[in-house]
């Protein structure tokens, strides 16, 4: 099969752990000393569902003889439990990637298994009766990658927690997944529950390194008070001596309270209780323009590196006259673009 017959799937693509630098020169290396890439590039119509580092060295090196082999997967949702399924067998997997295959694959597994159950071929009764008996999707994900049932639950959120971190500032997977930035597992979820337009915000914030994240101050022990010892009667008058008084009831108190021992932690009335929760609310806020300033920095050095890399590892792009040529028309639009930003930056002055 011709190289250009091939494409790229940016969702099957996405659920691939990209390569280090040192791996991908690694795979190159390996390949031009072997002479051939041994490896089949495999696809499913044409799309590639695995080998795209492979198909990119392919197109690299054209002398180099490759092999493709094609897949029949039922559909798409079929194709990316695969996908997972393959990567799950990798050796190297961070516990980032583990988790966001295996949420992805459950993802994929409910769509596959009755997801769709409004068309005709939902509503058969051939479509009810493998879901009847099926085991449960959960239980199934869980008993193959050798997990819990609640640790799939918790990989689901988390693979559509990182999937809108993506959508909100493209890049943030990889850096995840490659283990530049490490924000938790709950960070991560929290990003699909937040409303879109503070998603962008709240990636900036988490995937802040920990030199950055401002640290709590040491919580102060509180110290509890020394016991207060109940005063001793005065030997000065028995029983005898003392006046015949009316004997008065005093009501009850409501609530017993006994000297506190050492350690012995404070007991805090219900109001206080209401003053110390209400300190520590703080009220949402939409992003604004200086929360996003990190944005404009972080896509411009984004730019520059990923320039930076290509041109390291295609030279031909700038030797060529032809790619040169392409790379001088991107760096026009990139010109005119900033000229038209500089001017209207002027007129609000």
């Amino acid at each position: 099969m011709n190289l250009n017959a091939l494409k790229i799937d940016p969702e099957f693509q996405g659920k691939i752990p990209p390569l280090t630098f040192e791996e991908l020169n690694q795979l190159e290396a390996n390949i031009l000393r072997d002479g051939r890439i041994i490896n089949p590039i495999i696809v499913w119509q044409g799309l590639i569902v695995d080998g795209h580092n492979r198909y990119t060295i392919a197109k690299k090196h054209p002398e180099i003889p490759f092999t493709v082999h094609e897949k029949d997967f039922a559909s798409r949702y079929e194709a990316i439990i695969w996908i997972c399924k393959n990567q799950l067998g990798r050796r190297n997997l961070t516990p980032e990637q583990k988790k966001y295959l295996i949420g992805k694959q459950y993802e994929a597994e409910k769509c596959a298994n009755g997801g769709d159950r409004k068309s005709p071929a939902a509503k058969s009764g051939y479509g009810k009766r493998n879901l009847i008996g099926a085991p449960k999707t959960c239980y199934k994900v869980a008993a193959e990658s050798g997990v819990g049932r609640t640790y799939v639950i918790e990989a689901e959120h988390y693979a559509k927690g990182l999937d809108a971190a993506e959508e909100a500032v493209p890049g943030t997977r990889q850096k995840v997944l490659s283990g530049e930035v490490k924000p938790t597992a709950a960070e991560i979820a929290s990003v699909a529950r937040a409303p879109p337009e503070e998603r962008p915000a709240l990636v900036a914030e988490i995937c802040k390194s920990k030199e950055q994240k401002p640290s709590k101050p040491p919580a102060q022990k509180q110290k509890a008070p020394p016991a207060v010892a109940a005063p001793l009667p005065d030997v000065s008058t028995s029983d005898e001596e003392a006046p015949d008084e009316e004997p008065t009831s005093t009501p009850a108190p409501s609530e017993l309270i006994f000297p506190q021992k050492e350690n012995e932690p404070l007991k805090v009335d219900r109001q206080q209780i209401l003053e110390i929760a209400n300190s520590r609310y703080v009220p949402k806020r939409l992003a604004d323009g200086t929360a996003m300033l990190c944005e404009v920095s972080g896509a411009a050095n984004s730019m520059m590196r990923r320039w930076e890399s290509v041109f390291r590892e295609y030279p031909d792009i700038l030797s060529d006259a032809e790619n040169r040529a392409s790379v001088e028309r991107t760096i026009q639009k990139l010109r005119d673009y900033l000229k038209n930003l500089e001017d209207k930056m002027e007129e609000l002055l």
